[in-house]
C-alpha cells in the first residue's frame, strides 16, 4: 500500500469531529504552501511577463 492510499485509508475513518479538524489544517498547509510557491515565482521573475502585459494594456486603456 503506498502513503497516500494508507492516509485516504485514515482520513475515511476519521470521526466527523477528526476529519473537520483535518479539513481546517489541511486547508491552513494548502494555502501556506501556495503563498510559498506564488513568492518563489514572484522572486525568480516567472510572473514578470504577465505584469508587464497587464502594464500595457492599462497603459493602451484596454482596461479599467
Amino acid at each position: 500500500m503506498t502513503t497516500v492510499q494508507e492516509i485516504e485509508k485514515a482520513v475515511v475513518n476519521l470521526s466527523k469531529d477528526d476529519l473537520s479538524s483535518f479539513r481546517d489544517w489541511f486547508l491552513e498547509f494548502d494555502v501556506a504552501d501556495w503563498d510559498r510557491k506564488f513568492e518563489e515565482d514572484v522572486v525568480s521573475g516567472r510572473l514578470n511577463r504577465f505584469a508587464e502585459k497587464a502594464l500595457t494594456e492599462l497603459r493602451q486603456g484596454k482596461c479599467t
